[in-house]
């Protein structure tokens, strides 16, 4: 992994309670060793309580609230998965609206395994090519996106994979995407998407 490459960079991430541990852990080391500064956000101050495999993992402190958090503030967004983790973060406005803000911008944006939900709901992966952990395939079909089955997939700033064993690969690619910074394409095609629903 090249280090320092995401030097001065602040990337959120974006977590509740039911988050798959080493979905968060281990792509927040690389993104530190990097460089980067992360930033877990959250529904609630204090902290969130993972989830490991098949049972309750540890705690994780929480940085900053998302009623107050900025994309503006973050140069990156990074979504990691478990089944209760998005499914708590998508039924909240202010989170969609938050993961919503870094397409609008041109961000990058890397989710991991059940974090894709949150790019349906947020209405941005009409016309991209994504994956997720498998059961999410027909949700992203429909929602407008070309699901794959692939340990990693970028799309012009976006980054998906399907699940724990795909981290390494998943870690590579972010850290390449977020390094590049801002995507003309990512911007584009979050306008797209919108005039399409408006249509």
């Amino acid at each position: 992994m090249a280090t320092n490459t995401l030097t001065g960079k602040r990337v959120a991430i974006l977590a509740t309670e039911g988050v798959e541990q080493v979905e968060l852990t281990e792509p927040r080391k690389a993104l530190e060793q990097a460089g980067a500064k992360t930033v877990v956000v959250s529904l609630k101050p204090g902290k969130i309580k993972a989830w490991q495999h098949d049972h309750w993992g540890d705690e994780i402190p929480v940085d900053q609230t998302v009623d107050s958090a900025s994309a503006d503030t973050f140069d990156a967004l990074m979504l990691p998965g478990g089944v209760m983790n998005p499914d708590k973060l998508r039924v909240n406005k202010q989170a969609v609206e938050f993961v919503r803000s870094f397409f609008d911008d041109g961000k990058p944006v890397a989710a991991i395994c059940h974090a894709p939900w949150m790019l349906v709901e947020a209405d941005v992966v009409r016309g991209r090519n994504v994956t997720s952990w498998p059961s999410l395939q027909t949700d992203l079909r429909n929602a407008g996106a070309d699901w794959v089955d692939r340990e990693v997939v970028t799309d012009e700033g976006l980054v998906t994979s399907r699940k724990p064993d795909d981290i390494p690969a998943f870690n590579k690619k972010m850290i390449e995407e977020f390094a590049e910074g801002l995507h003309a394409g990512q911007k584009e095609a979050a306008r797209s998407a919108r005039a399409e629903a408006r249509a």
